[in-house]
């Protein structure tokens, strides 16, 4: 095999690949080999045909495509490491020359690791986030609770009030004739949920139990139901019952009932513990995600669009199994949200850019900063992976290439990359 490298612009090359007369015939023949069991010719029993006799009979190049299949795989892989290249795409593959008694010639285009110009990635300026904690927060937090701990009681003794839960019959019309599907009855509807158009909801406050009301809306410009869009319309409606969510009193009966403190005020204070922990967490990550951009920014480098649709795909792969794990198909989710796979590769595009920039930018301080991966880091590394895998640390190691070793110390490098650049940030 022989092998001729050409630069091309954007981080781009071309591999142009020669494959020996000698090994195109042995794939001539494995291919025959393979196919001419299925190969009737009258005179022949199956499985017995001449491989002259069947490249007379369809022509010399009846092999040819699967000869071209068995090759290309062997000799791009040899090819691509031949090469030296940091290769970061498919190949995109066209075949030049296939004949029996010639060498067979391909083309392999890839995309290249972009080399990466840092510009500053210390001292960058950030603000700084605001990590206090209201006491408006806290009771936001004690309200959830007891929310939660609410008991629904039943009202008769007086109008519909904001927050209720109704149960009410309901029949729409527009133009004074009813429109289909603008009936309803025993239908449970929370004031306030704003669960219908435009302030249906609203006009029922201070209505009594039994009592026939018209509530009259304006149905949006944009409304599934094209001929609704826009269009005024009068609800004859009745409110059939009441309810409403009593919530227990914020004592220390109440404290004790749902959490492991004696009174309010402990209670408060593990509660403003928990946000603060919270928030510093969420500050902690912003920061990092923020001085990581400002450093793509000060960076220079060429992303080849053949990386990117690379990354594209493994999104969408990741995404696709993330969907299998919770029982979903593709094919499902595609039809319950009316998008194509084409319009999710798109909308992933930004994040996928994004992902390779961080990378790149990262990897290369690593380079420069000349960060080293200990064995005890990688170790440590390494029985997360298993932990996460559900497997012995052991068995997973013996199951690691070369490159997977290699690609897990740079993750370990990356990390080092984003501490250091967070930790050297300055916060204003």
């Amino acid at each position: 095999m022989s092998l001729q490298v050409e630069k091309l612009e954007k981080n781009m090359a071309k591999l142009t690949i020669n494959v020996e007369a000698e090994e195109v015939e042995k794939a001539i023949e494995r291919a025959y080999h393979k196919q001419k069991s299925r190969i009737s010719i009258p005179g022949f029993r199956k499985g017995k045909v001449p491989r002259k006799m069947i490249e007379k009979m369809y022509g010399e190049g009846v092999f040819y495509e699967d000869a071209v299949n068995d090759m290309i795989p062997t000799a791009y892989e040899k090819a691509a490491e031949e090469s030296e290249l940091e290769i970061v795409s498919q190949p995109k593959i066209e075949v030049v020359q296939i004949e029996s008694g010639k060498e067979f010639i391909f083309t392999a285009e890839v995309a290249v690791r972009p080399e990466v110009t840092l510009g500053q990635y210390t001292d960058i300026e950030i603000t700084k986030a605001d990590t206090s904690v209201s006491e408006e927060e806290i009771m936001a937090e004690i309200d959830k609770e007891r929310e939660q701990n609410g008991r629904v009681i039943t009202v008769e003794d007086r109008a519909v009030e904001d927050g209720d839960m109704t149960v009410i019959d309901f029949e729409g019309f527009v133009d004074g004739v009813a429109f289909e599907g603008g009936k309803g009855t025993d239908y449970p509807l929370t004031i306030g949920s704003h669960s219908f158009i435009d302030t249906f909801e609203q006009q029922l406050i201070g209505k009594n139990i039994g009592e026939e009301t018209e509530v009259n809306v304006t149905f949006p410009e944009e409304y599934h139901a094209e001929e609704l869009q826009g269009k005024p319309a009068m609800f004859k409606v009745t409110v059939k019952s009441i309810k409403k969510k009593e919530l227990p009193e914020l004592d220390d009966d109440f404290v004790e009932d749902v959490s492991e403190f004696s009174t309010v005020d402990e209670y408060k204070d593990s509660i403003r513990k928990n946000l603060e922990e919270k928030k510093t967490k969420e500050a902690e990550d912003t920061k990092k995600d923020t001085v990581i951009e400002k450093v793509i920014e000060n960076a220079q480098m060429e992303i080849p669009e053949a990386m990117i649709d690379a990354q594209v795909r493994q999104m969408a792969q990741d995404f696709a199994r993330r969907l299998t794990s919770q029982g979903l198909s593709p094919e499902q989710y595609f039809q319950y949200t009316g998008m194509t796979a084409e319009q999710l590769n798109e909308q992933m595009r930004p994040q996928a850019l994004k992902n390779i920039q961080s990378r790149l930018v990262l990897e290369q301080i690593a380079v420069q900063e000349n960060f080293e991966v200990t064995d005890e880091e990688y170790d440590a590394q390494l029985n997360d992976m298993a932990e996460a895998y559900n497997m012995e640390a052991d068995k997973l190691k013996e199951l690691l290439s070369d490159k997977d070793k290699e690609n897990i110390k740079k993750d370990i490098q990356v990390k080092k990359a984003v501490e250091f650049v967070a930790e050297r940030a300055k916060e204003v």
